[in-house]
């Protein structure tokens, strides 16, 4: 009985944190992270957005969307994930460093993707929380090394599986990766991706004010 008791604890304590009600957060710095009123996209950052061809990249869709960095803090600014959940793949090695987490929503799976980042505090198989940092932005250092079109957050909201990926020595964490490079078409993205800020909003009760509608850009501050 004793037994029963505890086990039962346990998983009440545990729900929480993988239920599909567990609650979900911006994944930034913010006076309200259950509010979109303090973000801002950069100006190629909304969801759906049809990127330009670039060399060996075709044209293709805004797999997610691209967060400004919400203050002048150029040291610790923090990457947040956006629910509890499982890390199930991480590569550090440059400025597509990214994290994809995996998350059990109303008794399925869903992931999220957090790329540009660094300072990653986690590794495989790790468990997260949405108020502990996974990550942070790039710092000026950083940003003058690699570009600075990668001051922002990529993030992105999956609802199929990763690509399964095979680690290597300068990947020894990256077991998976996106489809950002291979959505050519609305249906395609549709199919593959929820658009990050609207999918926050509907699981925000009572509904957040300030959502910034899709495909709109936010003026730079």
């Amino acid at each position: 009985m004793r037994f029963f008791f505890l086990s039962v604890l346990f998983l009440g304590c545990m729900t929480p944190l993988f239920a599909g009600s567990s609650p979900w957060y911006l994944p930034i710095k913010a006076t309200n992270r259950q509010s979109t009123e303090d973000v801002a996209l950069t100006q190629i950052g909304p969801f759906g957005l049809m990127r330009k061809p670039r060399p060996n990249i075709p044209a293709h869709h805004h797999t997610g969307c691209d967060l400004r960095r919400p203050s002048e803090n150029h040291i610790d600014e923090p990457v947040y994930p956006a629910a509890g959940g499982i890390v199930v793949s991480m590569r550090d090695d440059g400025p597509y460093a990214q994290i994809i987490i995996e998350h059990t929503f109303d008794s399925a799976k869903i992931w999220t993707v957090y790329e540009h980042v660094a300072g990653i505090t986690v590794v495989y198989g790790d468990t997260v929380v949405p108020d502990r940092p996974v990550a942070r932005f790039m710092t000026r250092a950083e940003l003058d090394k690699y570009g600075w079109q990668f001051d922002h957050l990529h993030f992105e909201v999956m609802k199929v599986a990763p690509v399964a990926r095979s680690p290597d020595r300068t990947r020894p964490y990256m077991h998976a990766g996106t489809y950002a490079l291979v959505c050519y078409s609305p249906r395609g993205l549709a199919a593959h991706y929820h658009d990050p800020l609207q999918f926050l909003q509907e699981q925000w009760s009572p509904p957040a004010v300030g959502l910034i509608p899709q495909n709109t850009v936010q003026s730079p501050q």
